[in-house]
């Protein structure tokens, strides 16, 4: 057993060997990832990866956040394993830590390892076979797109009723299913199925080609690019040991900053919309569209896409083209601030967002939130901070923390979010570091394991790319902050009018295609 204590501390951005990751024996692995969470860790990560002996390994990361450290360890699991079973098998996390149960799901699903005493073990994203009936795990097929049977949980009562929505919805959103077990017009339970936007992202990433690889890190979830290509590249420039100039850190951190200000305006335009206050509504969609403008106008795509390479950025920021884009973000601070005080000073608005679909701080932690959602309920973790990496570790975004953990709360952490990359954009701006935008990276280092981190807007994104011992990528798992959060939607909706899940809903606005792959 390597590192201390069975696990190793690794750093975002840092290659480590293979071999120096912790092997832990398969039932006693989740008495020792629960150990982490009683010295005061988050589960960040949880994903297996089939070896060339048909085994499949296990690998556990645990964040310390207070503490800016992250610690890894692993397992390998076989078949007759646990009890005897013929199934490769492993003891349940869930059960001691909720935070686990989309992690074990999806291990299950995909390599037919069952997780003994897992309290929920349904399908994650394959729900068919070709005569329509529950895949068996493991024995999935990704090109069958239409799920078909799940099993559903029901309520039972005389005047309890089932409402479904979706997965096809009356607007231009991804699909995903909703549904709901409720008593008149409360909502007992939401059961959300998603599975219908898995495109195969992880295999696609192992293209030989970094550039091409880096365009479909982009499209993991097409309004966080910046986030998630800002994880692969964090990932692949650690296993090459490169090092990037200050100047395309801070350009990086300029475009997530701006992908930050477009969504969060956005999303509080469309908090408005869904609560019928059309001035602040249309405004801030106008907005919206401003701050995606000032991304169009570094890399000629509204959305970011083409700027990220490992290695570094595709365009520089002339000092003419920043002193345009701090004269726009000038008055688009004026501006944004004028409408949000508008909307916050509103009784109808607080009337619909004060008390609705609230979390607990201890629910937050016990499910593993992620991003504004978790900072919404007092959770004080940010990537920004916790992991600084790149402009980052020299200028600092504070954390923005509300309390309430209500539709109200994650309003509030969107504008105190957006008044901070504001500040940081326009000191950036004016004193952007010297040095080259873009170097070509060396060759990977075989036999070893980097990851990188990243708060995109919506929370905490994680690449984590393995090579083989030709030094050539062999394993890429990606992480969206989605998967963390889409349990604490259906945990907010429990005992809410069922009127309220569309404000709810959007306060949360989780990715669809981030949590598919």
């Amino acid at each position: 057993m390597n590192g201390n204590g069975g696990w190793l501390p690794v750093r975002p951005g840092q290659a480590v060997e293979l071999a120096a990751i912790p092997l832990i024996a398969a039932e006693e692995f989740a008495s020792h990832v629960v150990s982490g969470r009683s010295r005061g860790g988050r589960l960040a990560n949880f994903f297996g990866r089939r070896l060339p002996d048909n085994s499949v390994r296990l690998y556990a990361f645990l964040a310390f956040d207070s503490a800016s450290c992250l610690e890894l360890c692993s397992t390998d699991v076989r078949r007759g394993q646990s009890g005897g079973s013929s199934a490769p098998a492993y003891p349940s996390i869930t059960n001691h830590w909720p935070a686990a149960q989309a992690f074990e799901r999806e291990i299950a699903e995909q390599y037919g390892v069952h997780p003994l005493g897992h309290p929920w073990l349904k399908p994650l994203r394959y729900h068919a076979t070709d005569d329509g009936a529950p895949a068996p795990w493991g024995a999935f097929d990704p090109t069958k797109v239409i799920p078909g049977d799940y099993p559903f949980f029901r309520a039972e009562g005389e005047e309890v009723h089932e409402v479904a929505v979706g997965p096809v919805h009356a607007g231009i959103i991804e699909p995903g299913h909703f549904r709901f077990q409720c008593h008149g017009e409360e909502v007992l339970h939401l059961e959300i199925v998603l599975g219908y936007q898995h495109r195969g992202v992880e295999p696609l990433l192992l293209h030989p080609n970094a550039a091409r690889s880096a365009i479909v890190a982009e499209t993991i979830a097409g309004d966080a690019s910046i986030g998630h290509a800002t994880a692969y590249c964090a990932a692949i420039e650690g296993l090459a040991g490169a090092k990037i100039s200050l100047r395309a850190a801070a350009i990086r951190g300029i475009a997530l900053e701006l992908e930050r200000l477009a969504n969060h305006v956005g999303d509080l335009g469309a908090l408005c919309t869904d609560v019928a206050f059309l001035p602040s509504s249309a405004y801030l969609g106008r907005l919206r569209g401003e701050y995606l403008n000032l991304t169009l106008e570094i890399c000629g795509n509204r959305f970011g896409r083409n700027l990220m390479r490992p290695g570094g950025v595709r365009f520089d920021i002339p000092e003419d083209m920043a002193g345009r884009m701090r004269r726009r973000l000038d008055g688009l601070q004026r501006e944004t601030a004028e409408v949000l005080d508008l909307m916050f000073d509103q009784s109808s608005v607080l009337a619909r967002f004060e008390g609705i679909g609230a979390l607990t701080e201890a629910q937050a932690d016990e499910i593993g939130m992620v991003g504004p959602a978790a900072r919404a309920c007092g959770c004080r973790r940010d990537v920004r901070c916790d992991y600084p990496h790149g402009v980052f570790k020299f200028s600092h975004i504070p954390i923005a923390v509300e309390t309430t953990g209500d539709v109200y709360a994650r309003a509030v952490v969107r504008w105190l979010e957006v008044q901070r990359s504001l500040e940081f954009l326009m000191e950036l701006l004016e004193n952007t570091p010297e040095g080259s935008a873009f170097e070509p990276i060396q060759a990977l280092k075989p036999n070893a394991m980097a990851f990188g981190l990243s708060e995109t807007w919506r929370g905490e994104a994680m690449h984590v790319a393995f090579t083989d011992d030709a030094g050539k990528l062999a394993f890429i798992k990606v992480k969206d902050p989605s998967i963390h959060n889409w349990f604490g939607l259906a945990l907010a909706l429990r005992g809410m009018a069922i009127s309220d899940f569309p404000v709810c809903n959007k306060s949360f606005n989780l990715s669809y295609a981030g949590h598919d792959l």
